[in-house]
């Protein structure tokens, strides 16, 4: 990417107003009006998971995931709600997300494998990163999708 960008990671207790805002327009943005696929975002789980997002030189959100660590009763950590807005698509930026994503699942839980519900079309993509494919494709909210693992 040839813009400069600022990468954080927070906990939802430590996201602000703003950020909370623009991580849901984001997410709405592409999975909701892009995808044309009307479904709650808003599923309760934010507040349990480290929220991952780069903001450009002007101070928009551009690139966000979801991470949720592994526990007791769910020994792999989770990679969620994947997205790069589409003005800075097919400029890496999606690469450098997963990068930070895996990078910041293997500090947490070394030993867990990285989990992750992919859209089929994208399946590709994450292979590319050393995930496989843990299922058969489903539906979800109308989109193809599968699991997919990455061993630890």
């Amino acid at each position: 990417m040839s813009q400069q960008l600022t990468w954080i990671t927070k906990s939802f207790a430590e996201l602000s107003t703003r950020e909370l805002y623009q991580l849901l327009q984001l997410r709405q943005e592409v999975f909701v009006v892009e995808q044309t696929c009307p479904y709650l975002d808003a599923d309760g789980l934010d507040d349990q998971a480290t929220h991952l997002y780069a903001l450009d030189a002007e101070g928009e959100m551009v690139a966000y995931a979801r991470l949720f660590a592994a526990s007791d009763s769910v020994p792999y950590t989770r990679i969620g709600r994947v997205i790069s807005a589409g003005n800075v698509r097919r400029q890496g930026l999606g690469r450098e997300l997963m990068r930070r994503a895996i990078e910041w699942c293997r500090q947490q839980h070394p030993q867990a494998p990285i989990r992750l519900g992919a859209q089929v079309y994208l399946r590709a993509f994450y292979q590319s990163f050393k995930f496989r494919e843990i299922g058969d494709d489903y539906l979800e909210d109308g989109i193809p999708h599968v699991d997919m693992e990455r061993a630890p």
